[in-house]
């Protein structure tokens, strides 16, 4: 089952109790570059964010992105 970044983060944000808002507060603050809840929407709409992006926000959310072996389990 292939799961989309926009999918995922967004039950990142509800499982912390934050909003897209919060979201772009948290990157502008970490990264120093304005960051919109607009900006984060439209990556999610174009399908344009970037791995790093993804692994960025989850660690900002307290989370990591990791692989599991699908073979394995």
């Amino acid at each position: 089952m292939v799961v989309e970044a926009k999918e995922q983060i967004k039950a990142l944000l509800a499982l912390r109790g934050l909003t897209l808002k919060k979201l772009a507060q948290l990157i502008t603050e970490k990264t120093g570059k304005n960051c919109s809840p607009a900006s984060i929407s439209n990556k999610f709409s174009r399908g344009t964010m970037s791995y790093h992006e993804v692994v960025s926000i989850a660690e900002m959310l307290g989370f990591e992105v990791s692989f599991t072996d699908i073979e394995k389990r």
